[in-house]
């Protein structure tokens, strides 16, 4: 009798379903999980459990798929504005890039590629290095020679000018000495004879003394006297002239523009440190546009110098930091936009 209730006990509990076992990753029906979706890459997208086909180039995704293997509703990027280069599932298309004002468009945005920039002629920038600015191209100096211009992505290639077969380096040598002495004899000469010219005309004086020639204009202190004052600016014609401003500020702030174009970029922050500009000033005016930063910058300098402040300063600044070139450049544009003149011409037109 035990033995056959054992039996129905042992087929009761065998027709039962087996409910507290752990279900696998696929259930009766052979349905996916979301853990098992595996979209094809490239091709498709992700959602809700299901995968869509991928929109086109050129547009986004406006409403997913609804079952798997289909696409959605897909909408245009606005032509010239925004783009997507590739099939996608983005729900946005990407904006377009803006050329900089020191660069120029070579290829409009559309709907299915960016923008493309480029330097404007006369700067350059490096493909595997960022560009903040183009960087102006370099000038080969006079011993040397042009090996490749200047292009948007290269800088200008210089080398050194060879001598000519028939000249030696020991020829050279040799030549240049005797030129220089050659034409210091010359000189010496010249100055021997005006010497014994003057004293010539000097015996020929009533009084016996010495005298002296004087232009019609020449001050009347200094004919009393009978000594001649030498104008500054050839006792310092060794040094960078000064100049003197024709309309005051007003001139020192137009010559603004010549530091921004003739400047080079990585001098920028050792110029304004030299200048008394603290690194947390020149730091917070890296966000705004490169123009109007150096201009931001030599404003702050001239209210902080005031009435003292001058173009010669400026100029001094380049060459204290070895950027005469530089330097000379945004002199000669001062001069000749009629912005500043010579000191010494002021001093000669007062004789």
């Amino acid at each position: 009798m035990i033995d056959f209730k054992c039996a129905v006990i042992f087929i009761v509990l065998s027709s039962k379903p087996m409910d507290a076992f752990p279900r696998s990753g696929l259930d009766l029906r052979g349905s996916r999980t979301q853990r098992d979706v595996q979209c094809l890459a490239s091709l498709e997208y992700q959602h809700d459990n299901i995968c869509c086909l991928n929109c086109p180039a050129g547009t986004r995704v406006e409403s997913p798929c609804t079952r798997t293997g289909e696409k959605g509703r897909c909408g245009e990027c606005d032509h010239g504005h925004t783009y997507t280069e590739h099939s996608n599932g983005l729900n946005l298309c990407f904006k377009c890039t803006r050329c900089r004002s020191d660069q120029e468009i070579v290829r409009e945005c559309s709907q299915t590629h960016n923008t493309e920039c480029r330097c404007k002629s006369g700067g350059f920038c490096a493909p595997d290095q960022a560009c903040e600015v183009c960087k102006k191209c370099s000038r080969c100096e006079k011993d040397e020679e042009v090996v490749r211009n200047c292009t948007s992505t290269t800088n200008t290639e210089c080398k050194k000018i060879q001598s000519s077969p028939g000249t030696s380096p020991v020829n050279a040598a040799i030549a240049v000495p005797l030129t220089l002495i050659l034409i210091g004899l010359i000189i010496l000469g010249a100055v021997c004879w005006w010497k014994k010219r003057n004293k010539a005309t000097d015996s020929q004086r009533p009084d016996g003394k010495a005298g002296q020639r004087y232009p019609d204009n020449f001050p009347t202190e200094e004919r009393k006297t009978g000594e001649t004052k030498k104008p500054s600016w050839q006792l310092e014609e060794c040094q960078f002239p000064k100049l003197v401003p024709l309309k005051g500020e007003d001139s020192l702030r137009k010559c603004f523009d010549f530091f921004e174009e003739e400047m080079e970029v990585d001098y920028h922050k050792k110029f304004f440190r030299h200048l008394g500009i603290s690194d947390n000033v020149i730091k917070s005016k890296e966000n705004i546009r490169y123009e109007d930063r150096i201009h931001e910058l030599l404003n702050i300098w001239l209210e902080k110098v005031g009435r003292e402040a001058s173009l010669n300063d400026l100029l001094s600044a380049l060459l204290d930091l070895n950027q005469r070139r530089t330097a000379e450049n945004i002199r000669d544009r001062a001069i000749d936009n009629d912005h500043y003149i010579y000191e010494y011409q002021i001093e000669v037109n007062s004789v």
